[in-house]
């Protein structure tokens, strides 16, 4: 019983004890689930936080970025400098050999602070910074972003600049405003330099520098000095409207030359104005006066400006064209303080135009003009051009040496007609022409030659090297106008599309043009741009290099051969032999243009005389083309003396020219074959050459020789013409005998060496 009751017990007591750890561990899960259930679940963080906390990490890395990049670019800044600020530079224009030629932005008489009225200080910084005297650090962010809002949203107008007052006083002083070089980093350079002007120097300080800097077109800078170039008088004694366009100006010089563009210049004029009243400056009615006031009020008759300097005067020419083309390369050569290299040799362009200039050549009398440009007919640079003539100390006067508004007469036959026939139809030098009387096709106009007479049946040698105008217009009519144009085209030469056949005889062109077209025949073919500038500099010494451009070929190297070959026979005995240098290769062509008979008929004082008179020649290193006449050709013409001054003139500038440089004959291209002196395409050539060419060459020469006596037997020192537009010749020989070898070239002097040369003056004229 004992036993039983202690195993009930145990029992007993076993149960209670697996109660009591049951309700223990109810007891425990109950309390965990409700601590789970106070604690709650994890919440995420909110989205927006995330993305703040990148996109500050985003500015802060940015920010840091920026600072480190404009710290690099800033580390090259040019040094701040008063002397910048208060002449502001100029663009320097070198020589090949690096001699100084000339600079733009001399034309400059700085006005000093009490000579500056506060009303020009007004409209100035009324259109161009109106919080100029608010702004510490010589930047405004507030005018950065406008102006960039403004730009986003309106992409077809003109974009709106978001510099100071200040940076623009920089970009003057310091740097280009090419659109190539608007980077970052010269804008960083620009914003590092405003803020150390602004430090270093006073707001009245700042704005005297500006006004002294800015340019004011037509080769003026300062407004000081523009309001004695266009009002004849000092900043203080200008009225409001006149002040307004002084000081609308440099926002684009070109377009508000109120002497050019007076239109535009008035719509300037008129902003600045309504600027001064906007900010307060002026008065409603003060700007209506104003307004009203016809923009030619008080303005001087535009004056020419006088070289500053030796160079540039005898330059004057060329520096156009070199202006010119640094403008076409994006860049303002009379702000951007630039160093441009161009390709002039300084000291044959002094030689030529001392030429012109002085007694060496004797020219009629001082108004007679010319234009003269040499080419190297290897790269297109332009290394020589004259101008004008006895012009006095004048600055940016007539550049004769590019006027297209003159006919080059003979000097055509070769780009319109001879050219291309052997380009196109294969002729050769001996091919038969008719000289017989002519009459333009759909006309009753007859052509003339000078002499009014006609040689009948020969070559196209003889042809070209007599000038005779009958056969170069009927084989321009037999190449075809159309193809012609083309290949005239191909040397640079536009020919009108409603010209007619008389274009052959002589077209508007430039001595620049000439001597690029005939460069072509000198290299065998290639047509060069002419080319000006071989280097430009910015002011932070950023080079930019303009190599020489790649050629294009204008003609085949036979067809430039077999026209070279022929023009050396118009310099050794055609009508060219003014233009003889002993022991030369050269080849050449005389032009002249006759009054029209309707043109005499007006003034028969101009019997005789010739509207223009030229030569073109060339070796394998210099192209020369040069024109002589007359502005007022219908008061007065070149007489038949003075119609040989051109090939004088080549003839002095040739022969300096190829002292120092070699002297050796073309080189006949495979594609051509000679036959005694005539040369054909190779496949062209007569049938029984290869059988018997000794009797073909003897043949050949016979004819031509005799031709060639014939033509030249009517040939006087002057040439008189044709009809309306018809060209003639002015010829330098009467009846001679060839000097010539049996190739055309010239005869070596006995006492020259190859490169030395001595002038030979052609037999007395008839």
């Amino acid at each position: 019983m004992i036993i039983m009751s202690q195993n009930n017990m145990t029992r007993e007591s076993r149960m209670a004890q697996q109660r009591k750890q049951s309700k223990t561990a109810a007891s425990s899960s109950k309390s965990g689930r409700s601590k789970r259930s106070k604690k709650g679940p994890k919440r995420r963080k909110p989205i927006w936080r995330l993305i703040f906390k990148w996109l500050m990490i985003a500015i802060v890395a940015a920010l840091a970025f920026g600072i480190g990049l404009f710290a690099y670019y800033v580390k090259d800044t040019p040094e701040l400098k008063e002397s910048k600020l208060v002449s502001g530079g100029a663009t320097v224009f070198l020589a090949s050999d690096g001699t100084q030629i000339t600079r733009l932005g001399e034309n400059r008489t700085n006005l000093t602070g009490p000579e500056i009225p506060q009303q020009l200080k007004d409209a100035v910084v009324s259109i161009e910074d109106r919080r100029f005297y608010t702004e510490p650090f010589g930047i405004d962010p507030i005018r950065i972003a406008s102006a960039t809002v403004y730009n986003l949203t309106h992409r077809d107008s003109n974009p709106q600049g978001g510099s100071t007052l200040t940076q623009q006083l920089i970009k003057l002083a310091y740097f280009s405003t090419a659109k190539s070089d608007q980077t970052l980093r010269r804008k960083a350079q620009e914003a590092w330099l405003a803020i150390q002007t602004e430090r270093k120097y006073s707001k009245e300080q700042i704005l005297e520098y500006y006004i002294n800097m800015v340019f004011m077109a037509n080769n003026v800078y300062g407004m000081g000095t523009a309001s004695r170039y266009y009002y004849g008088k000092s900043p203080k004694d200008l009225t409001l409207a006149q002040t307004a366009l002084i000081a609308g100006i440099p926002n684009a010089p070109s377009n508000y030359d109120p002497y050019a563009h007076p239109d535009l210049a008035k719509k300037r004029r008129d902003i600045v104005i309504n600027a001064m009243l906007r900010n307060e400056k002026i008065s409603a009615t003060d700007a209506q006066t104003a307004i009203n006031t016809p923009i030619a009020d008080g303005l001087k008759p535009k004056s020419t400006q006088t070289a500053s300097a030796d160079n540039a005067l005898l330059a004057d020419g060329y520096i156009q064209e070199a202006i010119k083309a640094v403008k076409k390369k994006g860049y303002n050569p009379y702000q951007d303080n630039l160093t441009v290299k161009t390709t002039l040799d300084l000291s044959a362009q002094k030689k030529a135009y001392n030429l012109v200039n002085g007694t060496d050549v004797t020219f009629p009398d001082d108004k007679i003009q010319t234009g003269i440009t040499i080419v190297e007919p290897g790269s297109g640079k332009v290394v020589v051009m004259v101008g004008n003539r006895k012009v006095g100390n004048v600055q940016m006067a007539l550049n004769h040496a590019t006027q297209t508004t003159r006919s080059n007469g003979s000097t055509m036959k070769p780009i319109m007609d001879y050219g291309p026939a052997i380009e196109y139809l294969n002729w050769s030098t001996d091919h038969k022409l008719d000289d017989s009387k002519y009459i333009y096709p759909g006309t009753n106009i007859q052509l003339y030659d000078w002499d009014h007479q006609y040689h009948g049946l020969m070559t196209m040698r003889n042809a070209l090297t007599q000038s005779r105008n009958v056969p170069a217009i009927r084989t321009l009519e037999e190449v075809g106008l159309n193809r012609a144009s083309q290949f005239a085209q191909r040397l640079g030469i536009t020919i009108p599309a409603n010209a007619g056949l008389s274009a052959g005889i002589g077209s508007d062109v430039s001595s620049l043009q000439v001597a690029a077209a005939f460069s072509a025949f000198a290299n065998g073919g290639t047509y060069y741009k002419p080319q000006y500038i071989t280097q430009i500099i910015t002011p932070d010494n950023i080079k930019h290099d303009y190599d020489q451009e790649t050629g294009s070929q204008a003609m085949k190297s036979s067809t430039a051969y077999m026209i070279t070959d022929i023009l050396k026979d118009v310099i050794s005995s055609g009508t060219g032999t003014r233009a003889q240098i002993a022991g030369l290769y050269q080849a050449g062509k005389t032009g002249t243009t006759d009054y029209s008979d309707e043109e005499l008929a007006k003034n028969p004082m101009l019997s005789g005389t010739a509207k223009d008179s030229w030569f073109a020649g060339y070796t394998k290193h210099y192209a020369i083309a040069i024109w002589l006449g007359y502005d007022k050709s219908s008061e007065q013409g070149v007489s038949g003396t003075s119609q040989s001054i051109p090939a004088r003139l080549y003839r002095y500038l040739m022969s300096d020219l190829s002292e120092n440089v070699s002297n050796t004959d073309w080189t006949m291209p495979s594609s051509v074959v000679r036959s005694g002196n005539e040369l054909y395409i190779r496949g062209y050539q007569p049938e029984d050459e290869d059988e018997d060419e000794s009797s073909s060459s003897s043949a050949s020469t016979s004819s031509s020789s005799s031709v060639s006596r014939s033509s030249s037997s009517e040939s006087s020192l002057t040439e008189s013409s044709s009809l309306s537009s018809s060209s003639s010749e002015s010829s330098s020989s009467s009846q001679i005998e060839s000097s010539s070898s049996s190739s055309g070239e010239p005869v070596k002097s006995s006492s020259s060496s190859s490169s030395s040369f001595t002038e030979v003056m052609p037999p007395t004229s008839r």
